[in-house]
Order: structure tokens, then C-alpha cells, then sequence
């Protein structure tokens, strides 16, 4: 009577294999009915996976010590006090950063975007197209305006004040072509109560002139050595790394004035000797950057030497891997310095320009570095 009692519908000459099979099969049934069967094995190798995953979950030092608040921003001073000021009436113009790469211009307006609206109303308020994205006339007159025409109101869960109105931020704006840089400032003007623009370039010029005029335009300059040695150093005490003070110098010089850069690349010295001490060697290793007593030879060869050698010189300097634009860049610093008249300095850089030009054309490197070492020799001949 019990097994009849605890399930009525099943027979009870049925063997152990069939109550196996019954059993499953009510289970399947209460399931697809809506029951919940409980399971704890699933259950315990599903926490035990999400604890493995955390763990090997590794972020990029990049993002792991990116500006959490507009008061971490380093070295754009007067940015970050229009910004606070903006910040405490809950008030925000129409904002257009531009600067060189790595200097802060997406993490101020991040950083000021989480105090504004706080952890959990910040996905609702912020759009952020990327150069990746799709961000032509068609995107803006669909996505960006549909964003920006919802209302929003209401407070944070803390209890702050909530402004009332999203912001968009178009990184990399530059690239975005003219007709959707046209269709964009329409939209700016319309949706002025609702929304705010940051618009986020590297060359301002490339930004049409209707746009500019309707934003508050700010410059970010690339960061000061001493601004960033502190920052690298911070993130090696935090890190525990070893290093010494010719790699930080020589990631500071390498990196010039771009703090990704010089994370970016005390991150890959970091993982390439793990416990052991960071060197200056690794710095330019990783850089790619040519040593600089490659550059002074060749400066001397050009200065006293043979074609012949000068020749051997670059062949050698371009199968080595080196990147011919590298090689231009520091051998224009090397030049800037040397102890020559300003009519040379001037034949030289106007060679390098036109060097410069023909290596974005596509041009051999070999050729056109042989040219620009030519060129020096010829000009430093002239003081003999």
C-alpha cells in the first residue's frame, strides 16, 4: 500500500532498471510542468567554477588603474576644475577633449560620468561609440538620436541628486565621416535639455566647425615626465615589481608624454621576467625603440665616414627589423642636438619631411633611409 500510496499511477511488478526510468521520466514531466527539482551537485560545481574563473579573471593594468574619480586625473588641471565645478551645480556644457594619445581624455569624462550618476544608473545614462563602431549618417540619425531624445529624471539609489539628462560620448570623433558630423549637430542643438555631447579627438582640425562652436573645448597635454614617473611608480610599489631607476627613466623617454603607453609596456616587461628586476635593456627591447649607440654610429659614419660604410650602416640598422618611421623619429632628436649651423639642421629636416611622406606612401625603407643619410653627410661635409 505504501509504494501504491507514493506513486499511484505506477505498477509494482515493474523491475529496478523500469523505476529508474519511471522516476526520471516524472521528473522530466514535473519539470516541463514548471516544478523545480533540486540538484546539488550542479549546483556546488557551478560555485566552484565561478571561484576559478575570478581567480584567472586578470585585468590590464590599463583598465585595473584607470581614474575611478575626476580628482585621480593627472596633470590636466584645468580640465578636471571645470569639470568639479560642473560636477557640484550638476550642470555639463557640451564637452570636446582633443590631445595626443594616452593623456587622459576618455577617463576624465568616464570618471565624471560615475560620480554624476553613480555605479547602477551609469549603463542607463552614458552611450559610448567607439572608432570601432558603426558611426556613420545612418547610426547617427537612428542610435544617437533615439538615445537622445528618452527623458530621464528621478534620483540615485544613495539618495544624491541624479541630473537630468544622459550624456553620449563619441571617442575618437575625428574619424567620423563629415556628413555624420553634420547630421550630429542638429541633434545637439534639439535635444539640448536632454542630453549632453562629449566628443573625443586626437585632431581638432578634423572636426568640422559648426560642431566645435556648439562645445566647450578643452586640451589635454601630454603628461609632464615627473607626473608620469610617479604614477609608474605607484603601480610598481602596488605590484610589487623591481625595477630600477634607468627602466622607469627609459619608459617615461620611450613613451612620450602617452601614460597607456608607459603602462602598457611596464605591464609586458612585468610578465616577460616575472621576479625578476625590470631593466633598461627590456624597456627598449619591448619599446622597439633603436639604441641609442646604434643611432650615434651612424651619425658618426655620416659625419666622417665612407658611403661605402654608410651603406653596410643602413642595410644592417633595416634587416635588424627596426621600423624605418623609429629610426626617423630618433634620428631627428639626435640631429635637433648635434653641433651644426641652422641652414644644415633646416636641409636635413626638410629631407626627413620629405622621407617621412614617402615611407606613409608606402616606399622602401632601405632607399629612402639611404637618401636621408646621404643627405646628412653631404650637409656635415660643408664644415670641412
Amino acid at each position: 500500500m505504501d509504494e501504491v500510496t507514493k506513486h499511484p499511477g505506477r505498477p509494482l511488478w515493474l523491475s529496478a532498471e523500469q523505476r529508474l526510468i519511471y522516476k526520471t521520466s516524472a521528473e522530466m514531466q514535473a519539470f516541463l510542468k514548471g516544478a523545480t527539482v533540486q540538484t546539488t551537485r550542479p549546483q556546488k560545481d557551478k560555485a566552484a567554477g565561478l571561484s576559478t574563473e575570478k581567480k584567472a579573471k586578470a585585468i590590464p593594468w590599463v583598465e585595473k588603474y584607470r581614474p575611478k574619480s575626476v580628482d585621480e586625473v593627472a596633470y590636466q588641471d584645468e580640465v578636471v576644475a571645470v569639470l568639479k565645478k560642473s560636477l557640484e551645480g550638476a550642470d555639463l556644457p557640451n564637452l570636446l577633449f582633443y590631445g595626443p594619445p594616452g593623456t587622459g581624455k576618455t577617463s576624465t569624462i568616464l570618471a565624471a560620468a560615475r560620480e554624476l550618476y553613480g555605479p547602477v544608473l551609469y549603463r542607463q545614462r552614458v552611450l559610448e561609440l567607439n572608432a570601432s563602431d558603426e558611426r556613420g549618417i545612418q547610426v547617427v540619425r537612428e542610435k544617437v538620436k533615439n538615445f537622445a531624445q528618452l527623458t530621464v529624471a528621478g534620483t540615485r539609489q544613495d539618495g544624491k541628486p541624479c541630473p537630468p539628462f544622459k550624456i553620449i560620448i563619441l571617442d575618437e570623433a575625428d574619424s567620423m565621416t563629415a556628413p555624420a558630423q553634420a547630421a550630429l549637430r542638429r541633434t545637439m542643438e534639439k535635444q539640448s535639455r536632454t542630453t549632453r555631447f562629449c566628443l573625443i579627438c586626437n585632431y581638432i582640425s578634423r572636426i568640422i566647425e559648426p560642431l566645435t562652436s556648439r562645445c566647450s573645448k578643452f586640451r589635454f597635454k601630454p603628461l609632464a615626465n615627473q607626473i608620469q614617473e610617479e604614477r609608474l611608480l605607484a603601480i610598481c610599489d602596488k605590484e610589487n615589481l623591481k625595477y630600477t631607476k634607468q627602466s622607469i627613466a627609459a619608459l617615461v623617454r620611450v613613451s612620450e608624454g602617452d601614460l597607456r603607453k608607459a603602462i602598457t609596456f611596464l605591464q609586458s616587461a612585468a610578465r616577460l621576467g616575472v621576479d625578476k628586476e625590470i631593466t633598461e635593456k627590456a624597456i627598449t627591447d619591448i619599446a622597439g625603440v633603436v639604441p641609442p649607440k646604434m643611432i650615434d654610429n651612424l651619425l658618426q659614419i655620416c659625419f666622417k665616414g665612407t658611403f661605402e660604410k654608410l651603406e653596410i650602416a643602413v642595410r644592417d640598422m633595416v634587416d635588424e627589423g627596426y621600423a624605418a618611421t623609429t629610426i626617423l623619429s630618433q634620428l631627428h632628436e639626435s640631429i635637433i642636438e648635434q653641433d651644426l649651423n641652422d641652414k644644415q639642421k633646416s636641409a636635413i629636416t626638410e629631407k626627413m619631411a620629405v622621407v617621412s611622406k614617402c615611407l606613409s606612401d608606402g616606399a622602401d625603407e632601405y632607399l629612402q633611409m639611404l637618401s636621408l643619410c646621404s643627405v646628412i653627410m653631404q650637409q656635415s661635409s660643408q664644415n670641412n
